[in-house]
């Protein structure tokens, strides 16, 4: 008897602890390669990250999304453009879309803090995903 109660006290105080959030990832930081200030902030119940400056821009390259698959939106600029969207607390990690003007292409992603303080920044395809790291704006 003692030990159904036992398990049942356990299973009581493992369901009672709250879930581990991620750790906070607003602020501004500095994208892979130095090339822009990424911005993220809420943005109504999710976090959402918006290009604030280029520091790097592409030579050749208009600073607008040119390679954006909707011929509507190639003319909008590069600056105050949305990279990150609908990010949610996953847990470990924050979960949402990632859009990469490079390729005018969105995929899942999925943000975290470093031990460092970095950010590790993934967008997906499937199970396969591809990691940038980006630093904090001091």
């Amino acid at each position: 008897m003692k030990s159904i109660a036992f398990a049942i006290a356990t299973l009581v105080t493992l369901t009672a602890l709250p879930a581990q959030a991620a750790q906070p990832v607003a602020g501004r930081w500095i994208t892979v390669d130095g090339k822009a200030i990424v911005n993220i902030a809420p943005c109504g119940k999710a976090l959402c990250g918006k290009i604030e400056k280029l520091l790097k821009p592409t030579p050749g390259r208009a600073p607008t999304d040119t390679e954006n698959s909707d011929p509507a939106l190639r003319s909008r600029p590069l600056v105050g453009l949305p990279l990150l969207t609908d990010f949610s607390d996953a847990g470990e990690h924050w979960k949402g879309t990632i859009y990469d003007p490079e390729s005018g292409k969105s995929y899942k992603s999925k943000i975290s803090r470093n031990p460092n303080g970095t950010l590790k920044v993934q967008g997906c395809i499937a199970f396969l995903c591809k990691t940038q790291t980006w630093t904090p704006m001091r």
